[in-house]
């Protein structure tokens, strides 16, 4: 079995300062971070237009989110790849592009749901809690994901890639599910959103 140490030129360098961070001052951060946007995104999903701005036309949102996600799933799929072959530079950028995308498609969530009502879902029979089931995972471990991710993300960025790599076990599939369910979601419902006025 080859010892990954003998080529350290291939792993990323960890960031200094975020390594001289306490341990407990970095979980607080993300704890509270993550805390802050769950509760902001969960205001949203039960009182859409809760912090209405303005009057925008946001009707090619779902789309774009869409979008993001199977982005974000592909990604994801290339960075396992990339990692399984000890291409750990490649896997770093493809894991920051995804993080990036994360983050856009989720202010970009926040906006639509601060312009836009809920749509509901308008399939009838086995479809129905097939829908939601996949819904309501889909919310759940979006909530989880993040977390786990900024930890994930952190972990390197500290050069602590033997912590990485195990929270990274647990954060790929789930968040490989959160995008994937995403663009499911969002394909299931699509045959519901309002149709747009010029």
């Amino acid at each position: 079995m080859t010892n990954e140490s003998q080529s350290p030129v291939q792993y990323p360098e960890g960031n200094p300062l975020l390594a001289r961070i306490q341990e407990k001052t970095l979980s607080t951060v993300i704890y509270a971070l993550s805390a802050v946007i769950i509760i902001a995104v969960a205001v949203l999903i039960y009182f859409p237009q809760a912090f209405v701005a303005g009057n925008f036309n946001v009707s090619m949102l779902p789309k774009f989110h869409a979008f993001l996600n199977a982005c974000c799933s592909m990604l994801l799929i290339g960075s396992f790849i990339a990692v399984r072959q000890k291409k750990y530079q490649l896997h770093k950028q493809l894991n920051i592009t995804t993080f990036i995308f994360s983050t856009i498609f989720l202010v970009s969530y926040v906006v639509y749901h601060s312009q836009a009502p809920a749509t509901p879902f308008g399939g009838q029979g086995w479809i129905r809690p097939v829908y939601f089931f996949i819904l309501i995972t889909h919310i759940v471990l979006a909530a989880v994901i993040l977390p786990l991710a900024l930890f994930t993300i952190v972990r390197a960025w500290r050069g602590e890639f033997a912590k990485h790599r195990t929270i990274a076990r647990i954060t790929l599939p789930l968040w490989l599910y959160v995008t994937t369910t995403g663009v499911i979601v969002y394909l299931m419902i699509a045959p519901y959103y309002p149709v747009a006025t010029p």
